[in-house]
């Protein structure tokens, strides 16, 4: 402001820099809060009085022109600045809201459960989300751990109530059940109920219509079940349920239509396929057989990568899907000894720059490392 009043007074009488002086204003609106910008407003409108006073005078036309244009203009500025302040302020309140829900709903893995050391991550799609559809869990067990990772149809804010129904189911349920078929029995159940319910809810809020008397006589078809009414039949929740024994070198799992894990074995990655999957959870009726456990071996020093399709369905700008595996491949044959922690902060680094920055779903990744065989060694009692 001192260099445009002071060029504006030496320069010739047809040169006028005045109008300049917006400028202040509106770069100290980037950097600082409304007060500060109105403060410096004012201060350019000193000097565009300052500078009229030099030259032909503050009553002249083409003065008092600019400094209406300079009022309006900063007034304008100003006012921006203090609706920017209030949506930050607006938006601040929804990330603490969205951190607490998190919180709430997808609590944070233990770093050591029983034998077992764990990381996870959570990606979500939706812009300022810290939560989706995606969801994790785990439980101990008297004779072990048992682990959930789940897919909600849908992403974002609206999977929300699905994905805390199957956690809290999970973690009500996940040691009342001695085997792997009744637990998953009980969250089917728990899913396909909600879903009914819903569904009624939907169907008696939907209004009636008045049929004309002739279209009364015409028979009726046969209602549909809660669970078809409105499209709502077609929800459900891919999910892979897992046991890990404390006392056996397995893990066995039942898979409802969710993406089989990793099994990384010193710098090898294999796939553990289940070779005959079940229908998602809310769809278990559709099941021709009872649920079938699959064991494989999971010998101390090996690690399981458990994740959501949004991570293999994540495409770069070519549109090809992220290949996970060789990624896994490639950064255990270079780093095998690293924590999990480590590992999953180089996929998120990995899947984000591979995308873009940006994903099209809800991804999660969990990493499971066997340390030992039996229960977590008693530290016993402290000092004192």
């Amino acid at each position: 402001m001192v260099l445009i009043t002071v060029v504006d007074v030496l320069a010739p009488p047809d040169i006028h820099l005045g109008p300049l002086l917006i400028v202040a204003p509106a770069l100290t609106a980037s950097l600082a809060g409304p007060r500060t910008t109105a403060a410096v407003a004012v201060l350019a409108i000193a000097a565009l009085t300052v500078i009229g006073g030099l030259r032909d005078g503050v009553t002249t036309a083409n003065h008092q022109t600019q400094l209406g244009a300079l009022l309006a203009v900063s007034a304008l500025i100003v006012g921006l600045r203090v609706l920017r302040d209030r949506h930050e302020r607006e938006l601040a309140q929804v990330r603490s809201v969205s951190e607490a829900a998190q919180r709430v709903l997808l609590r944070p893995l233990p770093d050591r459960i029983g034998p077992l050391r764990l990381a996870s991550v959570y990606l979500a799609a939706e812009a300022e989300a810290q939560v989706g559809g995606d969801l994790y869990a785990a439980a101990r067990t008297a004779s072990g751990t048992r682990l959930l990772i789940g897919d909600v149809r849908g992403k974002g804010l609206s999977s929300l109530g699905d994905a805390a129904l199957l956690l809290g189911a999970f973690r009500a349920a996940a040691h009342l059940y001695a085997d792997l078929p009744g637990l998953v029995g009980h969250l089917d159940g728990s899913i396909a109920w909600d879903l009914a319910q819903l569904a009624e809810q939907q169907r008696a809020q939907r209004p009636r219509l008045q049929l004309p008397p002739l279209l009364r006589q015409v028979p009726r078809p046969q209602p549909l079940t809660p669970a078809d009414a409105d499209g709502s039949g077609e929800s459900f929740i891919t999910a892979l349920v897992l046991d890990i024994p404390d006392d056996e070198a397995v893990v066995r799992l039942v898979d409802c239509g969710h993406p089989p894990p990793l099994l990384l074995h010193e710098d090898r990655v294999t796939t553990l396929e289940p070779g005959r999957t079940a229908p998602p959870l809310g769809l278990g009726e559709l099941a021709p057989e009872p649920y079938a456990v699959v064991e494989f071996p999971f010998p101390p020093g090996d690690r399981l990568l458990i994740f959501t399709d949004g991570v293999i369905e994540a495409r770069d700008a070519g549109r090809r899907f992220y290949p996970l595996p060789e990624r896994v491949a490639e950064r255990t044959a270079a780093h095998a000894a690293e924590p999990p922690a480590a590992l999953l902060h180089h996929l998120r680094r990995d899947l984000l720059g591979y995308v873009g920055g940006r994903l099209d779903d809800d991804a999660a990744m969990v990493v499971v490392d066997r340390l030992s065989l039996g229960p977590e060694p008693d530290p016993g009692p402290g000092p004192g």
